[in-house]
């Protein structure tokens, strides 16, 4: 498979944004008058997760190249440490390196001799919103506003879709986060750009605070692979 650059840093940023919403912060609700029922929900939601210190994961990326007529997919074992670190493994012959140790992100797009690095900054995380939740600095309720709520399955989870507030997401036009309505656990994130761009990503088997090896995050460069800086 050719590797495009541009376009693995691309996905890379998609698969960022969306999945950072796993470690949302406090979701204190600020507006003035009585929360509805999808901003009660939302507000469950970020009280669950900022709790969190670990989470883990399995997972089912589909990402449309509207340009090509495809969806890429991907699926494998997420997991999450505070402060600011992931660890993708990703399964199957495509198998990427997608790290955050606490200082660096790492990607290795598949097939690639080349793992790019980026510091973990404002614009190597290509957005306020995700530096925000993963520093736990903002407030889901304060970037996003619930315009519908509609339940699915029998009422067992809901559809919450979101848009940005003012212009802490200019590259984001919609989010639709699917959330169990009893447990409060994020199941799938499908994010839209202004471009047309969409990412989609379904969860199972979360586990919050599961126990994990403290070198899961530890980045290690494979043999025959160099570093470059992106």
């Amino acid at each position: 498979m050719m590797f495009h650059p541009r376009r693995s840093l691309h996905h890379a940023r998609a698969l960022l944004f969306a999945c950072v919403l796993l470690l949302l912060p406090s979701a204190a609700v600020r507006a003035a008058g009585p929360e509805n029922a999808g901003e009660a929900l939302l507000r469950r939601v970020g009280e669950r997760y900022a709790a969190a210190h670990t989470l883990s994961a399995k997972f089912r990326q589909e990402i449309p190249l509207q340009n090509v007529g495809i969806v890429r997919k991907a699926s494998g074992t997420v997991y999450f440490g505070r402060p600011l670190k992931m660890r993708w493994d990703y399964k199957g012959p495509e198998a990427q390196l997608f790290l955050a140790d606490g200082r660096y992100f790492y990607f290795r797009p598949a097939g690639s001799s080349q793992v790019i690095r980026r510091g973990v900054d404002e614009k190597g995380l290509g957005g306020k919103i995700p530096l925000l939740l993963l520093f736990g600095k903002g407030e889901i309720t304060k970037l996003f506003r619930v315009d519908a709520a509609d339940p699915r399955k029998g009422g067992e989870e809901t559809v919450l879709r979101l848009s940005p507030l003012g212009d802490g997401a200019p590259e984001v036009r919609r989010i639709d986060l699917v959330v169990g309505t009893k447990d409060a656990l994020i199941r799938e994130i499908h994010v839209f750009d202004r471009l047309g761009g969409e990412n989609h990503l379904f969860l199972t088997d979360v586990t919050i605070n599961p126990s994990l090896p403290a070198d899961l995050f530890r980045f290690r460069v494979p043999a025959g692979v160099s570093v470059v800086d992106g």
